[in-house]
Formats: C-alpha cells, sequence, structure tokens
C-alpha cells in the first residue's frame, strides 16, 4: 500500500509500504519474575457519544475493560487512571472514579495486577490553598485504595501552583505517605509531559538537580511508605543516577518511553521496572521481551524491544502531551475500539500523515495482531482525511 509522508516543504507524498506478516509473540504463563512491569492504559469513548471538548467522558466499558483483561492475560500490571488515560485531558472526575472501581473489580476477578492514579483533578481552577489540595489527594487516596488498588500519587498542577517551596512538597506528600495502607508508587511526571508542572519539587524551572535532591530526600523520609517512584523525565542519565540514590527496596518505575530497554535491561549493577504508557500499545512485544528477560536471554529481550523503540519515540514526539492519540490509534487499528475516538475530541491532536507513520512503525515493529486489518482500517482513515492511498 501506499502511505503518506511529510516532504521538507510540508507537503505530503506517497512512498510505498510492503504490509508484514503478523509476528507470533511468546506468551507468557503469567507476569514477569525478574521486573515489576505495568502497561498504562487508554479509555474507550462510546460511539456516537458527544465526547467533544469540554464534555463529560462517556465511556464504552466493554471496550475499556477488554482491552486491560488483555494486558493481564499478558501478564502485564494495570496503571489505571493515569496520564494516558486523558487524565487532565478529557477524562472528568466522575469518569475516573468509575473507571477505577469497574478496572478494580475486574483485576479482582482474574489475579491482575492494578495500581491507580491518585490526584486532585476534582478541584476546578484555582486558586487553590494547600489544605484543599491536601483535603483532594486524601479524598483520592481513599478511593483508590478501597478498591483494593495500590495507589500511585500523581503529580498535581493544584500542587505545583499553591506550593511555595519544596517544604510544601515535602510536608503534603510526607503526610499523605505516611496514610497510605500500603506502600505506595510515588510519581514524578516532567513538563515535556505536562507544562503546568514545570518547577515540580518546588525548584525552579528547569534546575533538575535541586528538585531530585528534594525528591530523594521526600523518599528517604518515607522509604517504608513507597514501594517505588515512577520517573516520566525522558532522561535516561539522570534516571540511572537517579536509581543509584533509592533507599534499598525502593524500586524505580521507568516512565521514559524514549529509552525504555536499556533502562528495563539495567547495568548490571540497578536497573528499572517498567510502567509505561507504550507498554500499552507495544503489549505482545513487552510481554515475550520479559519471558526472554526471565529466562537470562537478554539478547532475545533486546531483539523484541528495540524495534519498538522509533514507534515510542514516534508517539511521543512533541508535543508529547498529545501522545495518548497514538495509543489509542494502536488500539483502533488492532480492532479492539470500533472507531478512533478520543474523549474530549483529543483524536484530533495528531495528524492523520502522522497516524499513517504510526502504522508504518507499528507494522515494521510487529505489534499489530492483524496487520491486514489494520491497513484497511488506516486506508478508510486516511479516506475520511482526504488521503487517497
Amino acid at each position: 500500500m501506499r502511505l503518506p509522508r511529510r516532504r521538507p516543504d510540508g507537503g505530503v507524498e506517497l512512498v510505498e509500504h510492503a504490509v508484514s506478516e503478523p509476528v507470533d509473540w511468546e506468551v507468557p504463563a503469567g507476569p514477569a519474575r525478574s521486573r515489576t512491569a505495568f502497561a498504562a492504559a487508554h479509555v474507550v469513548p462510546r460511539a456516537g457519544a458527544e465526547n467533544v471538548p469540554g464534555a463529560p467522558a462517556d465511556l464504552d466499558w466493554d471496550a475499556t475493560l477488554a482491552f486491560r483483561h488483555r494486558l493481564w492475560s499478558l501478564g502485564l500490571g494495570v496503571a489505571e487512571a493515569m496520564d494516558t488515560a486523558q487524565r487532565g485531558m478529557g477524562l472528568d472526575f466522575a469518569a475516573t472514579t468509575e473507571l477505577v472501581r469497574r478496572s478494580a473489580t475486574e483485576a479482582a476477578a482474574v489475579g491482575g495486577r492494578i495500581a491507580a492514579g491518585v490526584g486532585t483533578d476534582q478541584l476546578g481552577p484555582g486558586p487553590h490553598t494547600l489544605d484543599e489540595v491536601r483535603a483532594a489527594y486524601e479524598e483520592q487516596l481513599a478511593l483508590v485504595e478501597d478498591t483494593g488498588a495500590q495507589p500511585i500519587l500523581m503529580a498535581s498542577r493544584h500542587l505545583a501552583a499553591a506550593a511555595s517551596g519544596p517544604e510544601d512538597y515535602l510536608a503534603l506528600c510526607s503526610g499523605l505517605l505516611a496514610q497510605v495502607r500500603r506502600p505506595a508508587v510515588l510519581h514524578w511526571l516532567g513538563e515535556v509531559f505536562d507544562p503546568a508542572l514545570a518547577g515540580y519539587w518546588g525548584s525552579r524551572p528547569g534546575d533538575v538537580a535541586a528538585a531530585t535532591d528534594t525528591f530523594v530526600d521526600l523518599v528517604r523520609a518515607n522509604a517504608e511508605h513507597v514501594d517505588g517512584v515512577k520517573v516520566s523525565l525522558l532522561d535516561a542519565e539522570h534516571e540511572k543516577d537517579l536509581r543509584r540514590r533509592l533507599p534499598p527496596g525502593v524500586r524505580l518505575y521507568t516512565g521514559d518511553d524514549f529509552n525504555y530497554p536499556e533502562l528495563v535491561q539495567g547495568d548490571g549493577e540497578h536497573h528499572s521496572d517498567a510502567l509505561l504508557g507504550i507498554f500499552a500499545g507495544i503489549a505482545p512485544a513487552a510481554a515475550a521481551a520479559l519471558v526472554r528477560l526471565d529466562a537470562g536471554d537478554v539478547a532475545g529481550f533486546r531483539s523484541a524491544l528495540d524495534p519498538t523503540v522509533p514507534l515510542a519515540r514516534h508517539v511521543f514526539g512533541a508535543p508529547t502531551p498529545y501522545y495518548k492519540a497514538g495509543i489509542a490509534f494502536l488500539n483502533f487499528l488492532d480492532g479492539r475500539q470500533p472507531g478512533y475516538a478520543m474523549v474530549g475530541g483529543l483524536h484530533s491532536a495528531r495528524s492523520a500523515v502522522h497516524q499513517a507513520e504510526t502504522f508504518r512503525l507499528a507494522d515494521e515493529a510487529g505489534v499489530l495482531g492483524d496487520p491486514a486489518l489494520a491497513a484497511r482500517r488506516l486506508r478508510d482513515y486516511l479516506a475520511v482525511h482526504g488521503l487517497e492511498v
């Protein structure tokens, strides 16, 4: 088939692409033993619903939960109600609450691992006091823990706006960690994913070293309440340095969707576990790679994961907050949702030419379950956008 590609002058040209045969990925018998791995899952809107900008999210619960069952069947944990599920970008708090409850119930039914995001997004536009931010966090922490899901303390735009310095972050987050019923995951989401989080941990914007010192101080002071930290800065060298500074027993869950193969593999002394949005888009390859790593087959691990990196770098390319559109598009191509749509109308965040490249890279990485079906769906999608291929 012919795929549209952007020319240097901004125009579009059509380039021949030979659609691949499906890859028969090795399916694990259960969760990986050598690493803990979560996929941050997206949500599927109900076909025909008014999922337009500003409207409450109206989800297709069957398709949304079926996707989570697929992840569990591949031995992956589900990171629920995270950035990938459009927290703060179309998924309102009412839908978030229902999503966490339903997913946790399904996880319990099949013995699947689940962790869920705890934030402050029930608050309206600011400003808000630190006490209001704390109360919002506490409400969501109780909600998540009551479902049986492991809490992930997410970075908060409201906290970033209300805090006056590192001491505010340390006091508020330490207070939350003291309340958890089981060790939590502490999430540091970089401003590349959300510009409103610039200067998080009370440092000046761009002063990652100072922010890291505060973050490490927080973890060390509360290590008994911290299962791990999830770091999404897209900086592999920073992550390697940070994991050497963590207390014994505290995991580093990589959120680096650019450099995950080398970070999960590790350097012989330290490694990262995984909590990745891209794992929702490359689940069969990720699961098969972890089987190889469990067997001590590092070359097999890398041969499964390395070909997915160009796809991940494309999906998470600038502007990075819109990467969710790539995860949803891959699900659409695989026939796991009725159409290509997202809550809040976010499916318009990437161009048709961009998504054609998503298809090409996914096909080359072997992560499309039925490449012929994906090609047919892509042709229909491109035709709607005036690109007859």
